[in-house]
């Protein structure tokens, strides 16, 4: 009888280790955010969407029922990309301030969500239109083979990430680097149909932040330095820190600052009056400066039109006559951008 009772008792003990230690069927997702731009924050994909409260101090709590996959991060407007799992456990830390650079993931199945944001890192740094535009197409063909290779042996040095964030990553580098082979190609052309000292395509009449209509020709007597953006944007808002800076740098000299949103219909809806008005929020909010204008009617607007823009950011550079000094210029945290204010004595 003894035996009998001590089985039972075991066979008990090993029924609760498998209720205890049985998959959790969600992803228990938890963190703090530094400077954060909203009091929630929202994890979507295409089909799915859950918004989480974010508390005073930044910090916040939930469980998440999802299928495997990558899914996007929300603070405000700004985003970053994390792959979840039911049954991770995954720990975040953010500092908005330096959004992609500070996003951090510890627990259990953080791997992929890590490596999701180094190769985000990697990207950026390696894609630098900047130099590439100065290559010719021998130089362009030997720089981007050295860029498929890094971008490789990065995605197979992958350990402990899902494999098919790894198979999709290889697959999709022949597709991305034959975009910007395209966007590259299309730039210099650009240089050939819009030349230094060509005539500048206007805008008239766009809506100024700070109130009222603001037209090129009120700028005449300044070179006008135009970074043509939108909110959405991710490569955009990640110039936003030095564009402040050159501000700073320049203020007082003969150039005016002005950043065109192309926010339209489209990435709000199908309303014209909520991308207007996440415009001026997200103005507000990070406190941009510069001559701040909405495209009236986005990527269809003369100006856009005219410099023949179907890829942002961009940035223009126009001379204190109205001409045009270059349809490509540097970004704002580019070197060359400095060299380039150099050489036109700014």
């Amino acid at each position: 009888m003894k035996k009998i009772v001590f089985l039972i008792a075991v066979l008990a003990i090993i029924s609760c280790e498998k209720k205890e230690t049985a998959p959790k069927n969600y992803v228990a997702f938890s963190g703090k955010i530094i400077n954060q731009n909203s009091d929630s924050i929202v994890v979507r994909s295409r089909t799915y969407s859950k918004t989480i409260k974010v508390n005073e101090d930044g910090t916040f709590k939930d469980t998440l029922k999802v299928k495997p996959g990558v899914y996007s991060f929300f603070d405000g407007t700004e985003s970053t990309n994390m792959f979840l799992k039911n049954g991770d456990d995954i720990q975040m830390t953010l500092d908005t301030k330096m959004f992609d650079e500070t996003a951090k993931y510890t627990g259990e199945g953080s791997e992929s969500s890590t490596f999701l944001a180094q190769m985000s890192l990697l990207q950026e740094k390696i894609m630098d239109m900047d130099s590439f535009l100065k290559l010719d197409s021998i130089g362009l063909d030997t720089k981007f083979t050295e860029i498929k290779k890094e971008l490789t042996d990065f995605y197979n040095s992958g350990e402990g990430v899902d494999s098919s964030i790894i198979n999709n990553g290889l697959k999709q580098i022949d597709p991305m680097l034959n975009y910007y082979r395209k966007y590259l190609n299309d730039e210099l052309a650009l240089k050939r149909d819009l030349p230094k000292g060509a005539v500048s395509p206007i805008f008239v009449g766009y809506e100024n932040f700070k109130g009222g209509k603001t037209s090129l020709k009120d700028l005449r007597g300044k070179y006008v330095y135009v970074d043509v953006w939108a909110t959405w944007c991710g490569p955009c808002k990640a110039e936003i820190p030095a564009l402040k800076e050159i501000e700073k740098k320049y203020h007082g000299k003969k150039i005016a600052f002005v950043s065109l949103s192309v926010d339209d219909d489209r990435s709000h809806g199908g309303s014209w009056e909520k991308a207007n008005e996440n415009w001026k929020k997200f103005v507000a909010d990070n406190n941009l400066g510069g001559i701040q204008l909405f495209a009236p009617e986005g990527w269809k607007s003369e100006f856009v039109q005219g410099y023949k823009i179907n890829g942002i950011p961009r940035f223009i550079l126009i001379d204190p006559n109205g001409k045009i000094v270059t349809p490509t210029a540097p970004r704002p945290s580019s070197d060359e951008l400095i060299k380039l204010f150099d050489e036109e004595n700014i």
